[in-house]
C-alpha cells in the first residue's frame, strides 16, 4: 500500500513540476541551487508581503534561489504527506504548529535546533517555541499566532452602560456571563459564539480557567481528565445559550465569517472571534459602522489562551537544509516579521518584532492584541497523538451536543475522557 501511494505521489508531483516548469529543490551545475518554500499566505496583503520577500532575498542572494510555492489551508495536510511519501516535499514549509506532531514523529520534518542562528532563537520566547517541540526536538518556527478576542459593537456597548473591559482589567466569566444578559434584548443577543468547530475554541479558552483537559505523566503518556476548570466555558457558553438566552443558538452551527453580518447589522452585540478576522471586519463593515476589540474574559489562570502558531519548518529530505535555514532566518528578521504579522492581522511571535510601535495602535484592536501576547501559551492538545482523532470522532460531536442542550455535564465528561482515553491509548502502546 505504502509503495502504490508513493506510485502515486510521485506521479502527481512530477505533473504537478511539469506544469509549473519547475523542479524540486536542488543543485545546479553552475553551483546554483533553487529551494522551494511552500507559503500557506492566502489574504492579499499577506500574499505580497510573502512574495515581495521572495524576490528581495532572491535580489541578494544570486547562488541560492527561492522559489514561492502556493499552499493551502484546507488541504495541506494531505497534501504535505503526499509530497512526503513521494519524496517531493517542499524544502521551506508553511504550516500550523497543531499539524506538526504527525509529521515530526513520522521523520519528515528536520530537527532544527543545530541549524537555527541565535538570533533567532533567542528572539522569540520559550513558550512559543515549546509549540513546535515534539519528543526534545524543534520542528518547526513559530511566527505568526493569534488570540481569540471579542470583536463588539461599540454602539451597542456605551449604550449599554457596561464596564469596558481592558487587558488590565478583563471581565471574569461570571461578569462576561452577566453582561451579556445585559446587552441582550429585543431582536439582539449578547454575544454569538461560532462554534462550528467548537474543539479548539473551548480547549484555548479553557486555559484561562485552569482547564488542562490533557495530562502528560511521568511516563510521557498522555491522558485525559476533566475538573471544575475544564467546565467553566463550556459551562458559561452553554448557559448563555439554553438559560439566558443571551447567546444565539443558530450561531453555534456557523463558522466565525458566517456571524459578521448579525454584527454588523446590530443582531449580535459581540462575537468572539481570532484576532485575524479584524481584517474581515475592517473590509466588510458597512460604512458607519463602529467597532472595538476588547480581551476574551479572564479566569483563574488570568488571561491565559492556547494558539496554535503558524510555523516554518525544513523537510527532512531537503538536501540544503542550512540554506533553507538561512532563508528562515531572513524571512524572520524582526522588521520582515513585522510585515508578515500585518499582512496576516496577526501577532509576531518575535519580541523585537512585537515591540513595533505599529503593532500596538489602539487603531484596530492592535494595541489590545499585543496586550494579550504575553499570556499566550501551547495550545493543550497539539502535541498530543491521537488528538486529530479524539477531536473528530469524541470531542466534536460531544461538545456540540452539550451547547445544544442534548446532553448534561456528566455524558460530555464521560465522552470526553473514558471515550478519549480509549482512542489517545492506541497511539501510546
Amino acid at each position: 500500500m505504502r509503495a502504490v501511494l508513493r506510485t502515486a505521489a510521485a506521479a502527481a508531483t512530477a505533473l504537478a513540476l511539469l506544469l509549473t516548469g519547475c523542479g524540486g529543490g536542488g543543485g545546479r551545475a553552475d553551483g546554483r541551487i533553487t529551494i522551494r518554500f511552500q507559503s500557506l499566505a492566502w489574504q492579499k496583503e499577506s500574499v505580497d508581503a510573502n512574495k515581495q520577500l521572495v524576490k528581495e532575498w532572491n535580489a541578494s542572494h544570486p547562488d541560492v534561489r527561492v522559489q514561492y510555492v502556493q499552499g493551502s489551508w484546507d488541504s495541506v495536510h494531505d497534501q504535505l504527506l503526499t509530497s512526503f511519501e513521494g519524496d517531493e516535499a517542499p524544502d521551506v514549509i508553511h504550516d500550523a504548529s497543531d499539524d506538526l506532531a504527525d509529521f515530526a514523529y513520522g521523520g519528515y520534518l528536520a530537527d532544527l535546533r543545530t541549524l537555527l542562528p541565535d538570533r533567532l532563537t533567542a528572539d522569540i520566547p520559550q513558550q512559543s517555541w515549546q509549540t513546535s517541540t515534539f519528543d526534545g526536538g524543534v520542528y518547526g518556527v513559530p511566527f505568526l499566532q493569534e488570540p481569540r478576542v471579542l470583536i463588539a459593537n461599540t454602539r451597542i456597548l456605551k449604550a449599554s452602560g457596561v464596564r469596558i473591559p481592558t487587558p488590565a482589567r478583563p471581565w471574569s466569566w461570571t461578569e462576561f456571563r452577566r453582561i451579556t444578559k445585559e446587552l441582550t434584548g429585543k431582536g439582539r443577543y449578547g454575544v454569538a459564539w461560532p462554534l462550528k468547530e467548537p474543539v479548539s475554541a473551548t480547549l484555548n479558552l479553557g486555559l484561562s480557567a485552569g482547564g488542562e483537559l490533557f495530562h502528560r505523566g511521568a511516563d510521557g503518556k498522555v491522558t485525559l481528565a476533566m475538573d471544575e476548570g475544564d467546565l467553566v466555558v463550556p459551562r458559561t457558553i452553554r448557559d448563555q445559550v439554553g438559560t439566558d438566552h443571551s447567546a444565539a443558538r443558530t450561531a453555534l452551527g456557523m463558522g466565525g465569517g458566517d456571524t459578521l453580518p448579525g454584527l454588523f447589522g446590530g443582531k449580535y452585540a459581540m462575537v468572539p472571534l481570532g484576532f485575524s478576522f479584524r481584517q474581515q471586519v475592517a473590509e466588510q463593515a458597512p460604512k458607519g459602522f463602529e467597532w472595538t476589540v476588547l480581551p476574551a474574559p479572564a479566569g483563574s489562570a488570568g488571561l491565559a489562551q492556547g494558539v496554535s502558531p503558524q510555523t516554518l519548518s525544513v523537510a527532512q529530505d531537503s538536501p540544503h537544509k542550512k540554506e533553507a535555514v538561512e532563508f528562515i532566518d531572513f524571512l524572520l528578521r524582526p522588521a520582515n516579521m513585522v510585515r508578515l504579522a500585518k499582512g496576516d492581522w496577526m501577532l509576531p511571535t518575535g519580541r523585537a518584532a512585537l515591540a513595533d510601535p505599529s503593532l500596538h495602535s489602539p487603531d484596530r484592536g492592535w494595541a489590545t492584541g499585543a496586550a494579550l501576547a504575553g499570556a499566550l501559551r501551547s495550545a493543550p492538545a497539539q502535541s498530543v497523538r491521537g488528538y486529530p482523532e479524539w477531536k473528530d470522532k469524541v470531542a466534536t460531536p460531544a461538545f456540540q451536543e452539550y451547547y445544544s442542550g442534548a446532553i448534561d455535564a456528566a455524558e460530555l465528561r464521560k465522552r470526553l475522557v473514558q471515550d478519549g482515553n480509549r482512542v489517545l491509548a492506541r497511539y501510546q502502546r
